[in-house]
């Protein structure tokens, strides 16, 4: 079994937030695979369905961020699954805004959510897919992840998402590696990227 767990924050008052691209790419991932992400478990809502001959969970918890990792550390000892069979989706203010970049591990970066996930796992060697939103200039690093894109951003975030949710099903069908291969390639032919990390405060 493979658990693809989304973050971002709940209410629909985050909907189309910056800090909100994991639920995206779960409900993009969701619509795909016509799987409702409906049942209510571990603070979080999750929806099953089988991927490439996996038996795929996916999840949006319902805490706010800095909370997520109750919701994984619940599931994976439920579910009694490897660590590296959990991937995580989550936004980075340290990407330009649509780029997507596939890790087999790492730190939190600062992060909030991942690393409430890291502190409750212990443990950085689970997989994620980081989606960028880009670092303000002079805007709070709070605001701005708690802002929506502009009319341009958005355009091209809505094919970020898209990507985002090739590389979950490739690193369901064929693994990390091949996934941070391909996407990555990519991302680095397109753009240059920034370092991994981010400087996130509370629904954040």
């Amino acid at each position: 079994m493979k658990l693809v767990v989304g973050l971002g924050n709940p209410g629909s008052r985050y909907d189309r937030t910056r800090h909100n691209l994991g639920f995206r790419v779960v409900d993009a991932l969701a619509e795909r695979w016509h799987v409702a992400v409906t049942r209510e478990k571990f603070d979080a809502m999750l929806g099953d369905g089988t991927v490439a001959g996996q038996r795929t969970t996916l999840m949006k918890p319902q805490t706010f961020m800095n909370r997520s990792g109750r919701s994984v550390q619940a599931a994976v000892a439920f579910y009694r699954l490897p660590i590296e069979d959990v991937l995580v989706v989550s936004d980075d203010l340290d990407l330009p805004v649509g780029s997507v970049r596939i890790r087999a591990s790492g730190s939190s970066g600062g992060h909030r959510g991942l690393e409430d996930i890291i502190r409750l796992l212990g443990s950085e060697s689970f997989p994620r897919v980081r989606i960028g939103i880009g670092r303000p200039d002079r805007a709070d690093a709070v605001d701005h992840v708690l802002s929506g894109f502009t009319e341009d951003e958005e355009a091209v975030v809505k094919q970020a998402v898209h990507r985002a949710a090739d590389a979950v099903e490739c690193w369901l069908a064929e693994g990390v590696t091949a996934a941070m291969n391909r996407f990555n390639r990519t991302a680095r032919e397109g753009s240059s990227g920034g370092p991994d990390k981010t400087n996130e405060g509370a629904a954040s």
